[in-house]
């Protein structure tokens, strides 16, 4: 028989940390934080950085005992009062997997203007399909220094959805608004 307590908790090594961090550029959070997480006797997992305006962030996934994760978020506390860092950080839990997702990249490129990056997540959200991540950006292009619009996402499609049926459908959608785009499968 299983003590309820025990069922619920998390493997000893199982205790997940997220931390997002940020700092105003040319400074990066990223020695600060990862040399914490390391001190603290955790392992960091997952991690982004990304330079976005004028701050530099870091998003980072801690993995550690219990008591590994306790210190860990006792050094953030004095990492955000002393170093000028903003922090924020949370327990959680592993990703679920998710074999029934294949994974896709798609790229857009189009004039800018407000909303498209709304109008994709839309389209995605309607198809019941994930946005595991995402960039996008403003550029002025070289020749005619016209401001346009930039974005990489890759997105979990289910299994059982007609790939040919979902790409003419979003391709549909892209001509619509004027973007230029492609969705291929993500090649490791």
């Amino acid at each position: 028989m299983t003590d309820p307590d025990t069922a619920s908790r998390p493997a000893p090594n199982e205790n997940h940390l997220l931390i997002n961090a940020y700092t105003t550029h040319p400074s990066s959070p990223l020695l600060s934080v990862s040399r914490r997480i390391a001190d603290s006797g955790c392992n960091l997992v997952d991690a982004r950085l990304s330079t976005v305006g004028r701050d530099v962030s870091v998003t980072a996934l801690a993995t550690g005992s219990w008591d590994a994760v306790a210190k860990l978020e006792a050094m953030l506390s004095r990492l955000d009062r002393e170093d000028g860092l903003k922090l924020i950080w949370a327990r959680t839990g592993p990703k679920p997997l998710q074999s029934n997702l294949l994974p896709y990249v798609v790229e857009v490129v189009a004039a800018d203007k407000p909303g498209i990056l709304f109008q994709l997540a839309d389209f995605f959200d309607r198809q019941s399909i994930t946005i595991e991540s995402l960039h996008s950006s403003r550029y002025r292009a070289m020749q005619t220094g016209a401001d346009m619009f930039s974005a990489q996402v890759t997105i979990g499609v289910p299994a059982d959805m007609h790939i040919a049926a979902l790409r003419d459908d979003f391709l549909e959608f892209c001509d619509h608004l004027n973007l230029d785009a492609i969705m291929d499968p993500m090649k490791f």
